[in-house]
């Protein structure tokens, strides 16, 4: 520890080997050493004590729509990488979609890295975009670092973002897959969902019943075999449907790489509890039924789903209107993820440990930085949230960081309050006051 500028310590540190007391040694940003509790301290580093608070590494979310620069009415980096570091969330990766241009030629990376640059309070990844027209630009975003292509399977709900087809989803996965990038795709077939039943009004039955579990079924199952014909890297974003863990399972099984999230409003929110006309639970997929989320938690449990992350998807108040046909259909979660999945967690049985598993751990190996964040471990970024477990707060829409502030989580008691968030071993903000940005923009080939 003696070339140490800064140690934290605590009676309670989750590193990979398990939760213990330790004092964490920083240095130039990174983690030096994890030692005994009362290791001794050098006069030329300052100690941060944090009693019996948890330290726990940073949380990684790579899937975060930020929409700026061309939406920043919705959100913008400047409020969602506030509101995250709020949130204990110490590395996003931005979609390529609700911005303007989209994140789907080395030029649009360019300018939406532009606009990040100094507006980032965390550190920020981005994703590629994979549309019809766009195979040519695959490999040079790939090359240009971006962590992987998204794609939708059915409308994306922008024009500008069109969806793939069979012809052209096999074309670009080939080609991703000839370089061993990742695709990571919105899977709900199309032609199912024109197939269910659209009726407009308040009512979330009918709007559930328009997402049927099939169509995420359907496009998960076509993903399989495209994967398995190709050998390529697919991951199945926001799943919903716990109908297709059994497939999800036996690919797994049979080597298919395949890897699969889900979102804390899946895992904590459900279908019976919302309230007619209340579209600022919408999102696509839905939010189902009890039972099926059960069948969530246990796939968490056991493996079958890899992560959890936001997909945090925001929009000016004025598009959650009481249609639910109509309304933007988006969650913001970003500010309380960790607390939201940690109440829900820890009701069904589950650690911290497991927590920092689904949501920095695995999240950080998803997009190769596994090396850099995700755990308290020598070698590592300083990056760390410190958490008080045992206390609760309500959700109070008014003290939210996102530019919008409309959430389905409005009214409700979480456990798990964020007392302080590390970047590289550099307080960015505790008790509410924040720093200046001092985020990086991170590149797969960094």
């Amino acid at each position: 520890m003696s070339d140490a500028e800064l140690v934290l310590r605590s009676t309670r540190v989750i590193t990979p080997e398990g939760t213990r007391a330790a004092s964490v040694a920083v240095a130039v940003g990174k983690i030096t050493a994890v030692l005994p509790y009362d290791a001794p301290v050098p006069e030329t580093a300052r100690l941060e004590d944090l009693g019996d608070h948890v330290l726990l590494p940073g949380l990684v979310d790579t899937h975060v729509h930020v929409n700026d620069p061309g939406r920043t009415e919705w959100e913008g980096f400047w409020t969602a990488t506030r509101a995250a570091a709020a949130g204990g969330i110490t590395t996003l990766v931005d979609m390529p979609l609700n911005s303007l241009p989209p994140t789907t030629t080395v030029a649009h990376l360019r300018t939406k890295q532009q606009v990040a640059a100094d507006k980032a309070h965390i550190d920020v990844g981005f994703w590629g975009g994979a549309l019809p027209d766009n195979v040519k630009d695959l490999r040079p975003l790939h090359e240009a670092g971006v962590f992987g292509f998204k794609a939708f399977l059915s409308p994306s709900g922008v024009d500008e973002f069109p969806h793939l087809e069979r012809d052209p989803l096999a074309r670009t996965m080939a080609e991703i897959a000839a370089f061993d990038g990742l695709l990571i795709v919105h899977a709900e077939d199309p032609h199912l969902l024109s197939c269910a039943p659209q009726r407009p009004g308040p009512r979330y039955a009918d709007f559930l019943a328009s997402r049927p579990r099939d169509a995420e079924d359907t496009a998960i199952a076509r993903l399989i075999r495209e994967a398995k014909a190709l050998d390529a890297r697919v991951h199945v974003l926001h799943l919903s449907s716990s109908d297709a863990l059994p497939m999800i399972a036996e690919a797994r099984a049979e080597g298919i790489r395949l890897t699969v999230e889900t979102c804390p409003h899946y895992l904590t929110l459900t279908a019976e509890e919302v309230p007619d006309g209340a579209s600022e639970f919408k999102c696509c997929p839905p939010i189902r039924e009890a039972a099926n989320q059960d069948l969530l938690w246990q796939a968490l449990a056991d493996g079958t789903i890899d992560c959890v992350v936001t997909d945090h998807s925001p929009s000016t108040a004025d598009l959650k209107t009481d249609d639910f046909a109509t309304a933007w259909g988006g969650i913001s979660g970003l500010q309380l993820s960790l607390a939201a999945v940690w109440t829900e967690a820890r009701r069904r049985g589950h650690g911290l440990e497991d927590v920092v598993r689904w949501m920095s751990a695995r999240t950080s190996e998803l997009v190769g930085l596994d090396d850099r964040k995700g755990a308290i471990a020598a070698g590592r970024d300083a990056d760390f949230a410190v958490l008080a477990p045992d206390e609760t707060f309500t959700v109070d829409p008014a003290a939210l960081q996102h530019r919008n502030r409309v959430t389905a989580y409005a009214g409700r008691t979480l456990y798990g309050v964020v007392k302080s968030t590390w970047l590289r071993g550099q307080r960015i903000v505790a008790d509410g006051e924040f720093t200046e940005p001092k985020g990086r923009l991170l590149t797969r080939t960094d």
